[in-house]
């Protein structure tokens, strides 16, 4: 099939699904990239999922350029985009332009993400200028959510969902290939859907965006004690693991490992 760019993405709007995981390694890269995924994410999520931070405020410029950078040398098709931080493009333009270019240039990124809808528009119409693809992310937004309250569902009222559709159009004239839509009621992400050309990628926003996205580790069960509402559990490997390390431990402690067929 060849790589996944942007312009392949968006060329998939109402003719097929669009299939993205969330994933910060060489190795997951790598198998996802074999499983067919069209787009991975490094997600600022990073700073919970792998990091252990409460929120994805912490994660840092260096932290997202490293780890893109070892999914980008793991992934051959799949398109692979950054998620640019918290603080790595509000404070200017030239802000972000500078720091979306470190992921292009010394991660080997092809896209950035960038949340936030109107008020970003113009950010994100100065990176595209520049030969910089962009996937814009509305509804819930992590990044924000010292000002929002908390991880709360969006577009719950017809106000909401209208400035959702505002932002949704506003990243679209402003050049993105497609946005990342979080968290919201599946007629909102519907809605929003309809309302624009580009595709939207649902991540709790129900069946009828364009493509959807999950993080690896709640998809692989790596934390039994944490499985997001919008997310399904398609392996427990967190179990497996956990029984692979015991009895791994019995064999050391019993001195059943290393056998004579691990020595030299």
């Amino acid at each position: 099939m060849g790589a996944w760019t942007p312009t392949r993405l968006m060329a998939l709007k109402g003719k097929q699904k669009i299939a993205c995981v969330a994933a910060y390694d060489y190795a997951m890269a790598r198998v996802l990239d074999e499983a067919g995924i069209h787009l991975i994410l490094v997600g600022d999520s990073l700073a919970m999922t792998v990091l252990g931070h409460q929120t994805t405020l912490p994660v840092t410029m260096e932290d997202m350029l490293r780890h893109t950078a070892a999914v980008a040398r793991g992934a051959r098709n799949a398109l692979v985009v950054a998620d640019m931080p918290f603080l790595s493009y509000q404070v200017s333009e030239e802000q972000a332009l500078m720091n979306a270019g470190r992921f292009i240039k010394e991660a080997g990124a092809g896209a950035v993400k960038i949340e936030g809808g109107a008020a970003r528009a113009s950010t994100v119409r100065r990176l595209v200028e520049n030969g910089i693809p962009v996937l814009g992310h509305i509804g819930l937004m992590p990044q924000s959510i010292r000002a929002t309250g908390g991880y709360r569902v969006q577009g719950r009222s017809s106000g909401e969902v209208q400035r959702l559709v505002a932002d949704a159009r506003a990243l679209e004239k402003a050049g993105v290939f497609a946005v990342v839509v979080e968290c919201v009621p599946a007629a909102a992400g519907a809605r929003i859907t309809r309302s624009v050309k580009i595709p939207t990628i649902g991540i709790g926003a129900g069946p009828s965006c364009d493509g959807q996205i999950l993080v690896a580790h709640d998809m692989l069960g790596l934390y039994s004690d944490v499985t997001p509402h919008f997310a399904r559990r398609y392996a427990d490997l967190g179990a497996k693991m956990k029984q692979a390390f015991a009895e791994y431990r019995k064999d050391v402690e019993t001195g059943r490992f290393p056998g004579p067929e691990n020595v030299y």
